[in-house]
């Protein structure tokens, strides 16, 4: 197309789910369901590890920073999808796409950085256990917490500076349920290329790095695992781990098969099905998995209500 007859588009429409359209009220519920459990859920979980001082710990003090992102994730996306389920015009202006992309990967980003490092921090816990408080001090764990925030936010500055001077000159229809990559890039009015392939390189060595480092640390806890000569002490230590492994095979699952791939997209529906489980799902199980496998947060839990219901 000539560069002289583009027409820049000033705002998207989000399709969302086109194929629902005759339970909207009902998946409307349903999500806002999800939202508040998640919100909920994680808020718990990060007031309790602020209160209980048995929680003062590195491992604790990691899994309270996890759940405030799982709050500020879900809530780049979520509100927005509500509002659209409710709303005949599901339209969302360019700079506010932007931000939405923007903020959904930043997050994203900060997320994969904070496993690994809680990963780390179960590697020393596990195999060093006599050296772990004088390895693991609160001022080298405030120091990866804010390197972990750093990453992340500056993470995705360069594919959006590259998505901000794309030409848009129509259509507008974002075939997914919110602003990404993938769907935003598709409707270009020019060779994307040069995109895809960056954002390619930055997706493989931030999801693929971090993936592979938390692989690293999980061998070598494997290792000093099997060393211990009790039933019960491998019991214990593997119980440490559990949640954290649970919640990085869950995230992960869905990151790899969405973004560290050479095509604009896939199916859509095969997009929105990934969009659903890595943007919803996932936080929403974060909490549960934290506090359904974890005796130290579920006895926090218990402690609080006790000390509220005490001051009432």
């Amino acid at each position: 197309m000539d560069p002289g007859n583009w027409s820049q588009v000033t705002e998207f429409i989000i399709l969302g789910f086109p194929h629902l359209q005759g339970i909207q009220t009902y998946l409307f519920l349903l999500l806002l369901l999800i939202y508040l459990t998640t919100i909920l859920g994680n808020l718990l979980i990060f007031l309790v590890v602020l209160l209980d001082s048995r929680l003062q710990t590195p491992m604790y003090h990691f899994v309270s920073i996890l759940s405030v992102l799982e709050i500020g994730y879900t809530a780049a996306t979520v509100p927005k999808m509500l509002a659209n389920l409710l709303s005949e015009k599901k339209t969302i202006s360019f700079s506010g796409c932007l931000l939405q992309i923007y903020f959904f990967h930043s997050l994203g980003a900060t997320e994969c950085y904070l496993l690994t490092a809680m990963a780390y921090d179960r590697y020393l816990a596990i195999s060093r256990p006599l050296h772990y408080p004088m390895l693991m001090t609160p001022d080298l764990c405030a120091k990866i917490a804010s390197g972990c925030w750093l990453g992340g936010l500056a993470g995705p500055v360069a594919e959006i500076s590259l998505l901000s001077r794309l030409p848009f000159c129509g259509p507008n229809h974002i075939q997914h349920i919110f602003c990404d990559f993938p769907p935003v890039l598709s409707l270009a009015c020019t060779d994307t290329s040069v995109n895809v392939m960056v954002d390619f390189v930055i997706n493989s060595c931030k999801i693929l790095a971090t993936f592979l480092l938390i692989l690293t640390s999980y061998v070598q806890i494997a290792r000093a695992v099997l060393r211990i000569p009790s039933a019960a002490g491998k019991q214990k230590a593997f119980s440490t781990c559990a949640s954290h492994l649970a919640v990085v095979l869950l995230f992960y699952g869905s990151i790899l098969f969405m973004y560290v791939r050479l095509k604009r997209s896939y199916s859509l529906n095969y997009d929105r099905a990934l969009a659903v489980v890595y943007s919803v799902l996932t936080p929403l199980l974060n909490p549960f998995i934290y506090s359904l496998r974890n005796k130290d947060i579920k006895e926090a839990v218990w402690r609080q209500l006790k000390r509220i219901k005490t001051l009432c």
